[in-house]
């Protein structure tokens, strides 16, 4: 383990764990409201992305202006794709959705690179790349003192990624539209009997499930770039669901805030020798949690009795 730069590579991968855990949240949307895992959600973050960037370079747009073009666009992907492909699923065993999603997943990814082609590109910088944040701690290391360095961008960008989160937790806690989609994720043919809408609930969920992918790809283009595998790191929000509960808005947080410090931590260690280290890192971590608690740290552990 590198003491030196174990503080800087911690605080780094916590930070980077915010887009994640605003990432894993959009799996959790569509699952809380249609009981679906999502496998297309990484590609939902990088057409929104791609969308943003072209309305901001292509079209020479302000980014805010690109970024709510791009938000809308998103919203329409969204509701298209669960109106065309998934409530001709309805009623369809839950093995055939989920192959469905998974089918939407190559859809999207050849749809990128036939639009957009495949090539690296600079995303316009929505924070001061200069003038880090420095944190001296009250630490030394051989005789050095610790420091920690902190971009602006990657700062901010956790910070809307967790006000995010909690805006969605809010919404679903405390709007009427929010407690029809929690309604209905526990029981659809009883939330159907009582006046819920279900078709509506099932389109509002994969419009917001493509507004929040898109902010999300926005945050993680910003820190790092933006190319094709944009969408490989939402594989990183799968262990983070599975580790928070799959029905838990905390939990897609916290698990977010766990996988990333994990990643963190081993860039810190000698494991980082070993190659895609911090890409295996979160499912190690994952299976050690999960062999405790099945449900996840946030998770409902369901009891049916005959």
């Amino acid at each position: 383990m590198n003491w030196q730069l174990l503080p800087q590579f911690a605080t780094t991968g916590l930070l980077a764990g915010g887009p994640i855990a605003l990432t894993a949240l959009g799996i959790v949307l569509i699952f809380k409201s249609s009981y679906i895992f999502n496998f297309a959600h990484g590609q939902l973050l990088l057409m929104g992305t791609l969308f943003t960037w072209w309305f901001a370079v292509e079209k020479g747009l302000p980014l805010p202006a690109a970024i709510g073009l791009a938000l809308i666009l998103s919203a329409g992907l969204g509701l298209l794709i669960e109106r065309v492909a998934l409530r001709p699923m309805t009623g369809q065993p839950l093995l055939a959705i989920i192959l469905m999603t998974l089918a939407l997943s190559q859809v999207l990814q050849g749809l990128a690179l036939l639009l957009f082609g495949g090539t690296q590109r600079n995303f316009p910088q929505m924070f001061s790349a200069a003038n880090p944040y420095k944190i001296v701690l009250p630490l030394t290391y051989n005789g050095k003192p610790m420091l920690i360095i902190i971009k602006q961008n990657l700062f901010w960008s956790s910070v809307i990624a967790i006000l995010g989160v909690i805006a969605i937790g809010a919404f679903f806690k405390f709007t009427e539209t929010g407690l029809a989609m929690r309604a209905t994720s526990e029981d659809h043919e009883l939330a159907q009997s009582v006046g819920l809408r279900i078709d509506r609930i099932f389109g509002i969920s994969w419009a917001l499930a493509g507004v929040v992918a898109t902010v999300a790809g926005v945050l993680m283009a910003t820190a790092s770039g933006l190319d094709m595998s944009l969408s490989v790191v939402a594989l990183a929000a799968f262990p983070a669901v599975l580790l928070g509960g799959l029905e838990s808005i905390p939990g897609a947080l916290v698990g977010g805030l766990i996988i990333g410090l994990s990643q963190g931590l081993v860039s810190a260690s000698k494991v980082q020798f070993i190659r895609n280290a911090a890409e295996i890192m979160p499912y190690v971590v994952l299976m050690l949690v999960l062999l405790i608690r099945p449900e996840g740290l946030f998770g409902q552990k369901r009891i049916e009795r005959i």
